[in-house]
């Protein structure tokens, strides 16, 4: 059982049943003892009316005379007693009918008053010894009786047991769930913290107990989270924006050098190769400064509603440039259109991203696949291409800073920037980008939703008149 309530739920119905088995021992032992108990009284009582029918000159009776006075008694009480009259040490001076000339065990070894005997035909019998002067009595009754109330006791308990199991279930898991509210709030809020959002924080009740102390204790790796995340981005704006100072001096003076003339080959080409790695610093700087900008909210995008399928059709006639430059074959797949509010210039961004990454990752002679879908609130976009793809375990790594995976071809000089960029772009369209595997078990997909309102339908004098028409119908 993975779920703690569930084991929680367990462990109380376990607990419950166990104590309500252990309470039925006890209750099964006192009951029993009591039946038992009652039965020795009945004897004693018995014991009384003997000696009473006896008289006070029950020491010189014979054997006829104490048959005589007992045979009255002995009938009635035939029903529940056995009774045996003998001289102490000698032979019987009586026994009712009901034994038929058997004869109760004496109790004289284990020296108890009241023990219990087992007689073949009668079953168990508890009998009890008293001594009337020269005079044995004992007198003996069935405990059939005390074995039937704790058969039906047994019976009782059995179905107890069961509506036991399935109520202290039951029980074990609503508590379980009342007592796990807090930590399934903490656990909702912290899976919307994240690096986007460490503003947010787990509310602490006013009960001081664990899990508000736990509460308390997250909040403040939270806190030391944001300080160390703000840290970062503003050391990453202020040292982007400071090396752009320095660069500018360094390719202006390459520049001058390169126009004055007057240098080797050797010289020329290095001052190129030096020149294209500052614009591609000059490129990193912009795409970090992007990040820090876009994780501050600190972008403004331009969002107007306008047509996906016509902005798709201007976006794939460079695409399809781009993608005959590496020997690639562009598909393309446009379902649907409808108005949706989206920043054209960033979108496109995001597309020029995913197809630079798909086109460094696929062989020359292979297809890219361009998929749009429109549905009821959602606008879908994929990129599919036909490379190495991706380990599930990595799929959302790429989109991290400065991730770049083994496998790419000879045009891959990116930064390991685009798709941590275009990740961003998309959720400040209040969208999300994530990578699969593509459709045929090759390659990596690549898909991004925008949401969508749809339009509103105002209805017109037509529709009016056929509403009014329909309320007016009887």
């Amino acid at each position: 059982m993975k779920s703690v309530g569930a084991r929680l739920a367990f462990w109380y119905a376990l607990a419950s049943v166990l104590t309500l088995a252990c309470l039925f021992w006890a209750g099964r032992f006192l009951l029993e003892r009591h039946v038992i108990r009652g039965l020795e009284l009945l004897n004693e009582a018995e014991f009384e009316q003997i000696s009473h029918r006896l008289g006070d000159d029950y020491s010189k009776l014979t054997r006829a005379q104490i048959e005589d006075r007992l045979r009255e008694i002995s009938e009635f009480s035939s029903v529940l007693f056995y009774v045996e009259i003998h001289q102490q040490g000698g032979h019987t001076l009586f026994r009712s009918r009901n034994l038929n000339r058997r004869m109760i065990p004496d109790g004289h070894a284990s020296g108890a008053r009241h023990f219990n005997v087992q007689m073949d035909e009668l079953g168990e019998l508890r009998a009890s010894e008293f001594f009337l002067g020269p005079l044995e009595v004992i007198i003996a009754t069935s405990k059939r009786q005390v074995r039937q109330v704790m058969i039906g006791y047994e019976r009782v308990f059995a179905g107890l047991l069961v509506v036991m199991v399935v109520a202290s279930s039951l029980i074990g898991f609503g508590l379980s769930k009342i007592a796990l509210r807090p930590v399934r709030l903490i656990q909702e809020t912290a899976n919307h913290i994240s690096s986007d959002n460490l503003s947010e924080r787990i509310p602490v009740g006013p009960v001081e107990d664990e899990i508000s102390d736990l509460a308390r204790l997250l909040n403040q790796m939270f806190d030391r989270l944001e300080s160390s995340f703000r840290q970062i981005r503003q050391f990453t704006a202020e040292a982007s924006h400071e090396l752009k100072t320095p660069l500018s001096l360094v390719r202006l003076q390459t520049e001058k050098l390169l126009v004055d003339g007057g240098l080797t080959p050797a010289q020329e080409e290095g001052l190129q190769v030096v020149l294209e790695e500052i614009n591609r610093l000059n490129k990193i700087i912009e795409e970090l400064l992007f990040l820090s900008r876009a994780e501050a909210d600190a972008v403004t995008l331009t969002r107007r509603s306008q047509s996906p399928r016509a902005f798709l059709e201007t976006f794939i006639q460079d695409a399809r440039v781009l993608a005959d430059s590496h020997g690639v074959r562009l598909a393309e797949r446009i379902e649907g259109d409808g108005p949706t509010e989206f920043d054209a210039r960033w979108l496109r961004q995001v597309l020029l991203n995913l197809l630079a990454n798909a086109l460094n990752y696929t062989a020359a002679g292979s297809t890219v696949t361009l998929t749009s879908e429109i549905s009821p609130g959602l606008w879908r976009v994929a990129l599919e291409d036909e490379g190495p793809g991706v380990p599930a375990e990595q799929r959302e790594r790429i989109f991290e800073r400065f991730v770049r995976l083994a496998g790419g071809t000879q045009h891959d000089k990116g930064s390991g920037l685009g798709l941590a960029i275009s990740r961003s772009i998309v959720m400040l369209h209040q969208g999300r980008i994530r990578a699969e595997e593509g459709a045929r078990g090759r390659g990596l997909r690549v898909v991004f939703e925008i949401p969508r309102d749809e339009p509103r339908v105002e209805p017109g004098p037509a529709t009016s008149r056929a509403l009014s028409a329909e309320t007016a119908e009887p």
